[in-house]
């Protein structure tokens, strides 16, 4: 009895260190948010440990703990049908609003899940459940994109398949099959997502060949650039839940193929040095402190490293792609891109590449909305129905369904 009192007493405690994060006093629902972390980072441990032993690759044994229990068969309602098809190879899930005047146009979103390009997918309940919300509400066709994951595939890949169902949809007989009006559709993505519509709507620009022009791009909490890991929100946000900043340079090294050897000198900026003439114009494109208000910007210092790690840039020429960063696309290819939407929040790691980039497009002349939430987290927006409800993900989803409805 008392033998198995003590054993009792060691794994509350090692449960209690396991769950307990410190976390700022502003952010939402903190005890919710730590115990959604806890879960996710023993899935993280279960994968690391696979990879460990040789038994598959971690992303890849994430992904599919992460979406055994949560894939969706594609169920109409009353108001809504949902099917799964293919557009030019790719896979999508498309939800129509049944609810329509006989011969009216409907508006359109393509839709582009998160994930650090390497979990998540549209007929995850998380997302199906987000364009069902959003079909409803906006009264919309959704196009939710099942993009091939890494580590099956790597950059461009993900890119090109969004890139390729995107323009399947929006020819002019596929609109008209599914009733869309040609000048309403939008394009919209979450994190990785976000990473992904942001780079279609720039590749869009570049094909003269395109009858049907996107009236609006709408990025939720964006990644956008991989060439800083010290903007004030990687700092102060470093150990976050949900992202860290480690676990963000991962995503990325996965994405881009990179060897992982290079997470800690890309810690500090080792990539992007001083000494390395490619990224020297390219990091002017992302000056923080040109970029940032001075609420965000706090008390932070730039990092900049004088000698760096040549050798990352030569491994990973990608590095300095702006199909991979749309946050350092020349200015004469943001000037042609739509409206824009951009969704952040204080405590993410990725607050300032959807605020830097806000700015940047305001530069080049394009009307930008910038909802900034201060007291939400990376990933919010999908915890907004049973079981892992947050206020925080109810809040950011209505903002940006009723910014939809106003401006699409």
């Amino acid at each position: 009895m008392r033998a198995a009192s003590a054993l009792l007493i060691v794994l509350t405690a090692f449960a209690a260190y396991y769950v307990y994060t410190p976390l700022p006093s502003s952010l939402a629902e903190p005890w919710k948010l730590m115990l959604l972390d806890a879960t996710f980072r023993c899935v993280q441990d279960l994968s690391n440990l696979a990879h460990y032993l040789g038994l598959s690759h971690h992303m890849r044994v994430l992904n599919f703990v992460s979406s055994y229990f949560d894939k969706l068969d594609p169920v109409s309602t009353e108001h809504l049908k949902v099917t799964d098809t293919v557009f030019d190879a790719v896979e999508v899930r498309i939800f129509e609003p049944t609810n329509e005047i006989s011969g009216a146009l409907k508006r359109a979103i393509v839709y582009i899940h998160g994930g650090g390009w390497a979990l998540g997918g549209a007929r995850m309940r998380s997302y199906d459940s987000l364009c069902r919300r959003i079909s409803e509400d906006v009264n919309a066709v959704i196009v939710s994109i099942e993009y091939r994951l890494v580590p099956d595939v790597h950059f461009p890949e993900p890119l090109n398949d969004a890139l390729a169902a995107t323009k399947y949809f929006i020819r002019p007989e596929v609109l008209a099959k599914y009733s869309v009006d040609p000048d309403r559709i939008a394009v919209s993505g979450d994190s990785a997502g976000g990473n992904l519509a942001a780079a279609v709507c720039q590749q869009l620009t570049e094909d003269k060949s395109l009858r049907t022009k996107v009236k609006l791009q709408v990025l939720i909490y964006p990644v956008l650039q991989v060439l800083d890991f010290n903007t004030p929100s990687y700092q102060q946000n470093k150990d976050m839940p949900i992202l860290s900043r480690f676990v963000m340079i991962k995503f990325w090294l996965a994405y881009l193929n990179g060897n992982h050897k290079f997470v800690h000198s890309m810690l500090i900026n080792n990539h992007t040095s001083l000494d390395l003439s490619q990224t020297v114009t390219l990091r002017e494109r992302i000056n923080w402190d040109l970029l940032l208000p001075t609420s965000f910007k706090k008390s932070f210092k730039p990092v900049l490293q004088s000698i760096g790690t040549p050798n990352i840039i030569k491994d990973l020429p990608v590095l300095l792609d702006f199909r991979a960063s749309p946050l350092i696309a020349p200015k004469e290819v943001l000037q042609l891109l739509p409206k824009t939407y951009i969704l952040t929040c204080e405590h993410d790691v990725l607050r300032d590449d959807g605020a830097m980039y806000a700015k940047r497009l305001e530069e080049a002349g394009i009307d930008v909305t910038h909802d900034y939430y201060d007291d939400c987290f990376h990933g919010c927006m999908i915890f907004a129905t049973w079981p892992t409800y947050f206020s925080a993900g109810a809040r950011t989803r209505d903002g940006y369904i009723k910014w939809l409805r106003d401006h699409l």
